[in-house]
């Protein structure tokens, strides 16, 4: 197990409201195992040149609770942005299951972002913090095919066990939906990958999906994704450097029409589709606490 040092790990977050409403920051680990084709925090910009790699940050939970005793406000602390809180290393060390106890024990409430269906073992938790706090579960899955989701995301749990996850959460009264994200051009922008996401979600208990239509692109991931796009499906590179040349926002040429179907069977199942409805729901019945979440 490699290790990084640190000196703060809960951060506020500048633009925090316009992200499903989180307040602070937080990354107990860095770099990323999942091996996902498409990942932007592999960009250049981020100076991670060995992103594959898993690294624990020295004095994480110690850090932590210093972090959160200090701060004058409560408030969402998010977690996952990125490097997932769930990553194979989590199963042994605990780390993120105790930050978790840290933040229940400083009464903030929290938004895990996660491909992992490791995240159901730690719903004891998250239901003690929703007593006193918002807690919200985004689960990422981009398609709803296993076979592709093994070519795009090759060592996380296949978007079937997510949606066993997700059932499992709601089950447990966590409030916890999908983040249907990237859905990447000319391979899973299709009618058919969106409802079957949007119509799996509400199967499972999913109160949200949150959606992009298309991906984003620059130094670093850009090279990585094209040499992957080369391998898995041959030919696709050069189309995508037709269409969008070095471009850093890769917009689905079928946005518009994939937003409407998006939208109209989301209203017909009753689930949340906007930022700010997301956000007002999971953080309703906390309003009157004596420090606002909102």
């Amino acid at each position: 197990m490699q290790t990084i040092p640190a000196k703060q790990l809960v951060y506020s977050m500048k633009k925090g409201s316009e992200w499903f409403g989180a307040d602070y920051n937080m990354n107990i680990y860095r770099g990323c195992s999942h091996g996902c084709i498409y990942c932007d925090s592999r960009s250049a910009c981020y100076k991670n040149p060995d992103f594959d790699t898993i690294k624990v940050k020295e004095n994480a939970l110690e850090l932590i609770r210093d972090d959160l005793r200090r701060k004058v406000k409560k408030g969402v602390v998010a977690t996952g942005a990125m490097s997932d809180p769930y990553n194979p290393l989590e199963r042994e060390l605990f780390l993120t299951r105790n930050a978790l106890e840290l933040i229940n024990a400083f009464r903030f409430g929290v938004a895990i972002d996660t491909k992992s269906a490791l995240v159901e073992r730690d719903i004891d938790i998250l239901q003690d913090i929703k007593r006193h706090s918002p807690v919200i579960v985004k689960m990422t899955i981009t398609t709803g095919d296993d076979v592709l989701c093994k070519k795009l995301e090759p060592n996380v749990y296949v978007s079937s066990e997510r949606f066993i996850a997700l059932n499992e959460l709601s089950g447990g009264d966590i409030f916890c939906g999908v983040l249907m994200m990237p859905l990447l051009p000319f391979i899973n922008d299709t009618e058919e990958n969106v409802l079957g996401i949007v119509e799996k979600a509400k199967a499972a208990g999913a109160r949200f999906v949150y959606p992009a239509f298309g991906m984003t692109l620059r130094q670093g991931n850009r090279e990585y994704y094209y040499e992957k796009l080369d391998a898995l499906f041959p030919g696709m590179n050069h189309k995508y450097a037709k269409a969008y040349g070095e471009r850093y926002m890769c917009t689905s040429r079928k946005a518009k029409k994939l937003w409407g179907i998006f939208v109209e069977r989301c209203q017909e199942l009753e689930l949340l589709y906007d930022m700010k409805a997301i956000t007002r729901a999971y953080k309703s019945g906390y309003e009157q606490q004596q420090l606002s979440f909102i």
